[in-house]
């Protein structure tokens, strides 16, 4: 079974034009729209032009930007399961690694630690298929990822694919759960309208951030992973790998990072103020004094961002969150740019100290003078299977987890007069 149209498919469809650079749109990156090897929200089609879902035509996802139907061009084989290490996930990981293998006749793979787990290693019952498991490298071609866990986990699992990625179906045993909307006991249900193509997608935009050091400029055109100047875009090359080195140019030292909630730039342990120069589109727009600066995607705006003091906003307009963190200025409000915009910040000459960098909470590391920090929207999102659609999942989360506008009713006044 083929894959979708290539590039030069595209280019002929477009008068000629040949179609080098990846972007991002409403609907996924493009011009090639893939979430790993084989799923993605447009339609696919064999070498005959003949679309390979007819059990699904495309009639039924036209327009509908708000609701993307999940298609495969090819059957899902390799199932990564991502879980928290924990007791509480034990027992689901053995019920869904044994219903994916036995039922499914799927590949499925675990990271090392999830190995080394005495209860399920262990555990007699679950011997015939421990056997069967497979250990996730970066270089598998993962089709599907499942995450048992809270929103953590599902932050930890993006971190490991820092080019295209596999939906994701987050299932929740976490604490708050915000972004885990699926819950195990239709697990079954749940993973077999997925494989079958049942299934709609939230894609969550991430943010490309790349950190160069001191007299080495960052790059402002779309890095190698993202051109593809005369050549198909290939899903599975350089498409998982370990976010601190993350496709490294072999002539800069420029590190890159793809995040999903945000990245903070922050004094740490610092008695200094931050003092970080701002630039919107190679303008400066401000220079920040404070306790640092939040720049976030629309998924981060519930997260550090709106304790700053952001505005919450739903994970599918396009968009960049800026927001100051106890900044030294009564008008310094939050700010929200277009997705397509590029922020770089850079220390100011007069700062007393440098700063620190952190990435969705995990890598941290010391930014100085001279360094820069380039960030845009990436053209991979984090592509989150719906428990039913993108805006009943997403209010249902806001009111269940952040109690949103959550108070006792206003009583009705009672008349004593009489009629």
């Amino acid at each position: 079974m083929s894959e979708s149209k290539t590039t030069a498919d595209i280019a002929k469809q477009l008068g000629g034009k040949k179609c080098i650079k990846r972007a991002y749109s409403l609907l996924g990156p493009a011009p090639k729209n893939l979430f790993g090897p084989k799923a993605t929200t447009m339609p696919c089609y064999n070498e005959d032009g003949q679309e390979l879902d007819a059990a699904h035509p495309t009639e039924e996802y036209d327009v509908n930007h708000g609701d993307k139907k999940l298609k495969w061009c090819g059957d899902p084989e390799n199932v990564l399961i991502v879980k928290k290490i924990d007791a509480e996930t034990v027992q689901p990981f053995i019920k869904c690694a044994s219903w994916l293998v036995q039922e499914k006749n799927l590949n499925v793979f675990a990271e090392m630690p999830v190995f080394d787990e005495d209860s399920i290693k262990n555990d007699k019952s679950f011997a015939s298929v421990f056997k069967k498991l497979q250990v996730y490298t970066h270089t598998t071609p993962i089709d599907l990822i499942i995450c048992l866990g809270g929103d953590g986990t599902l932050l930890y699992a993006a971190s490991l694919f820092q080019h295209s990625m596999p939906p994701v179906v987050p299932f929740h045993m976490g604490s708050l759960g915000f972004m885990t909307s699926h819950q195990f006991e239709t697990m079954e249900d749940t993973l077999t309208n997925v494989l079958t193509g049942q299934a709609s997608l939230m894609l969550r935009s991430r943010l490309r951030c790349i950190v160069s050091t001191a007299n080495r400029p960052a790059s402002t055109n779309n890095d190698n992973a993202e051109s593809y100047p005369d050549k198909e875009f290939h899903p599975t090359s350089c498409m998982v790998t370990p976010s601190t080195d993350c496709c490294k140019n072999p002539e800069e030292s420029d590190k890159t990072f793809l995040v999903l909630n945000e990245v903070s730039i922050h004094r740490g342990t610092s008695s200094c103020l931050c003092n970080v120069d701002l630039f919107l589109m190679e303008r400066q727009i401000t220079s920040v004094q404070g306790d640092g600066l939040v720049i976030s995607t629309p998924t981060g705006s519930t997260g550090y961002a709106v304790a700053a003091g952001a505005s919450v906003v739903h994970p599918q307009v396009p968009s960049i969150m800026v927001t100051p963190i106890c900044p030294h200025s009564l008008s310094f409000r939050p700010l929200i740019v277009p997705a397509g915009a590029q922020l770089k910040l850079a220390v100011s000459e007069n700062a007393r100290a440098g700063v620190n960098i952190s990435f969705d909470g995990r890598d941290t590391m010391q930014f100085n003078k001279g360094d820069t920090l380039t960030i845009r929207t990436s053209t991979h999102p984090t592509p989150c299977v719906c428990r039913s659609n993108p805006f009943d999942d997403w209010f249902d989360s806001l009111s269940e987890c952040l109690l949103w506008n959550t108070r006792l009713s206003q009583k009705k006044i009672q008349s004593n007069l009489s009629k």
